[in-house]
């Protein structure tokens, strides 16, 4: 199985399975220089690990991460990062029920079909536990942003559970609930929704917005390495993620041109946009204003409902997926979608750097 990287200047390999010892996270191309320990990786792993509230599985692991490589005495030396988390709370029984048959919603049917072989422990190499080893890369990440972009912030939070949206943004509200939802009341809505869902063994999709404030102006390339391209696709590869939007995204299919426009003036410090329909992003090409990306997320497949499936053998049967998952992936899909920006942000940070050095068109 090919296709395991992602990133042009900084590079992150994923490996390992659900129910392996353990998985992780090679990082290559991370600048020399930038202080880096298990500590400062841990805390964004911490958003992220299950089992912290009853909307989110209850399989105990630790995620504790350690730096095999690439680090001395607290800074990075430029080589390879080796990354590990081991996996400490398997329940590789919970799945003995599917081992012939094929779980709908699932990609067991897939890599049956392609590869004639899969890991029914967890779905192996598609288990949302691989997102892990993403969120520890994201953190390298986040250390050699700080160097390189000191003002530059990345956030991420949900905006939409099942029918339930809200377009409040009180960002002080993110840490104080366990969706990560900018709106007091809608946490305490979506609250006792989702512990309905979860009482009947259903699942929910979401929505999550990240944004990163502070980016500089001339990120990205105007056609095959766009910004919004990357981060697109960086989104789009998230497990259960099937949509993605940058700026207004789907909505700009309902606006006039003059709607759409964000106008430019000039302000003191440079050009100042009166709104910011683009995501931040022109022709491929940040502008200095918020990036701002939202994706989909589908209701977690395993639920507690009979379903009708098919064996390996092609019978007819039905199937009731067992184990411990999440009633809405989404909540922690939040530090994903925060890791995944990361990434792409250092890597066009990086091939910027290298290409131009600095902007060369000045305004006034």
């Amino acid at each position: 199985m090919s296709m395991n990287s992602f990133g042009h200047l900084f590079r992150v390999t994923t490996w390992g399975e659900s129910h392996g010892p353990a998985l992780g996270a090679t990082v290559d191309g991370c600048p020399p220089g930038v202080p880096l320990t298990a500590e400062m990786i841990q805390v964004w792993l911490d958003k992220r690990k299950p089992g912290q509230n009853k909307y989110t599985t209850q399989r105990r692991e630790a995620d504790e991460v350690r730096i095999l490589s690439g680090v001395f005495e607290g800074k990075t030396t430029g080589t390879p990062i080796q990354l590990m988390i081991e996996n400490t709370d398997q329940r590789s029984k919970d799945y003995g029920d599917i081992i012939e048959k094929f779980r709908p919603g699932h990609a067991d049917i897939t890599y049956w079909t392609k590869y004639g072989i899969r890991d029914y422990r967890g779905g192996g190499r598609s288990s949302a536990r691989e997102t892990a080893a993403r969120v520890a890369a994201g953190g390298v990440a986040r250390e050699a942003i700080k160097m390189l972009a000191p003002s530059l912030k990345i956030i991420g939070y949900m905006v939409q559970m099942g029918e339930h949206k809200t377009d409040t943004r009180d960002m002080d509200q993110i840490e104080q609930n366990p969706f990560w939802v900018p709106d007091a009341d809608a946490a305490s809505t979506w609250a006792d929704y989702l512990d309905g869902l979860r009482k009947t063994g259903s699942s929910v999709g979401a929505m999550i917005e990240v944004i990163a404030q502070g980016a500089p102006a001339g990120l990205g390339a105007p056609v095959y390495a766009k910004l919004d391209t990357d981060l697109a696709s960086a989104m789009m590869s998230i497990n259960a993620v099937k949509g993605v939007e940058i700026g207004a995204g789907m909505q700009a299919a309902m606006l006039t041109g003059e709607a759409n426009a964000d106008e430019i003036s000039m302000g003191p410090d440079g050009p100042v946009y009166s709104s910011n329909h683009a995501g931040g992003i022109l022709g491929g090409i940040s502008t200095g204003q918020d990036i701002v990306v939202r994706f989909a997320v589908k209701p977690t497949s395993s639920i507690l409902t009979t379903r009708k499936t098919i064996t390996k053998s092609g019978e007819d049967t039905e199937i009731i997926t067992k184990g411990r998952h999440d009633p809405c992936v989404g909540i922690r899909a939040v530090p994903v979608g925060e890791a995944m920006m990361a990434c792409v942000i250092l890597d066009h940070l990086l091939l910027h750097r290298g290409q131009i050095g600095s902007n060369q068109g000045k305004i006034g």
